[in-house]
């Protein structure tokens, strides 16, 4: 199997290290060809454009900053398009925008060629290592095809098969949302609890040793109660959370730190409070958030 691989940026020069090592005949192709110095060493051939190498691949990748991007390398001018041949799979492993996903497969459809979104996450030490999830959207026979040629850069148990054309971004997206904003949450709380006097690195070991550092959300919470809907197995219920986050929000105005996130958190929870949800577990909150989006967060 011949692969070709676009995009050597942070991510991607990893990725396609590691194909190479796992002894695929591999092309590989970037802006700046000083960024194939490494893969050359070790056994890649260089393509000039987009073209040339989707003309030599069974299986081309891209890893590219974003929709624009990947737009331009899949259907500019000497693009993945023009040497677009029978049998050829096309595999966007970027973070890119689901329309732009749907628009580039049709087109690729329309030529009798594959595609699938299969956008990563886990960060330059996944990429390193080659232990990173995949997130696939698009036809499951053609990912089941070239799933052990993934396994090389991805951790097989983390090969996820999300859905149609699409879905792999829609899933990434939903991921980067709970990432980056709790970041943004942890932020605010680890400030509070420094300017209140707390040792920062005694309290990261405190937030690492709670419900919340356990992933008591993501592994307990959302599985065990919201998706089956049980929300009346209250085991905190929504009430006692709102207690806290004013507790919070008191210690913020006393140390004088914002609180932007634990006051909107604190008035999410009134609302559900007064929906009747108080003696509900916490995560009622959902419903809330359900009936402002039109849609029931439910299943196994």
């Amino acid at each position: 199997m011949k692969v070709g691989f676009i995009g050597l940026g942070n991510m991607g020069s990893h990725m396609a290290r590691h194909i190479i090592q796992a002894g695929y005949e591999v092309m590989v192709h970037d802006l700046s060809e000083t960024a194939a110095e490494s893969h050359l060493e070790l056994g890649a051939d260089w393509g000039g454009t987009p073209a040339e190498v989707a003309r030599f691949a069974d299986v081309v990748f891209t890893s590219l900053p974003g929709p624009k991007e990947v737009e331009v390398v899949a259907l500019g001018d000497s693009g993945i398009v023009e040497g677009a041949h029978d049998d050829l799979i096309y595999v966007d492993l970027s973070t890119n925008s689901p329309v732009t996903v749907k628009k580039i497969h049709q087109r690729f459809t329309d030529l009798q060629v594959d595609m699938l979104d299969a956008p990563v996450s886990g960060g330059i030490p996944g990429a390193e290592d080659g232990s990173l999830a995949v997130l696939i959207g698009g036809d499951e026979s053609i990912f089941m095809k070239i799933r052990d040629l993934m396994s090389t850069f991805g951790d097989p148990d983390r090969l996820l098969y999300i859905g149609p054309s699409g879905s792999g971004n829609i899933a990434k997206l939903s991921h980067n949302l709970v990432s980056i904003t709790s970041g943004m949450v942890l932020a605010e709380a680890m400030s509070l609890g420094v300017k209140a006097g707390v040792d920062p690195a005694t309290l990261m070991k405190a937030i690492q040793g709670g419900a919340f550092g356990r992933g008591g959300s993501i592994h307990n919470g959302v599985p065990n109660i919201v998706l089956p809907g049980k929300f009346e197995e209250a085991q905190f219920a929504l009430e006692l959370a709102r207690k806290d986050l004013r507790l919070a929000l008191d210690l913020a105005r006393e140390v004088d730190v914002p609180a932007k996130f634990c006051a909107a958190a604190e008035q999410e929870a009134t609302e559900g409070i007064n929906h009747g949800f108080g003696q509900l577990d916490q995560t009622a909150s959902f419903l809330i958030q359900e009936k402002r989006a039109g849609v029931s967060v439910r299943g196994q």
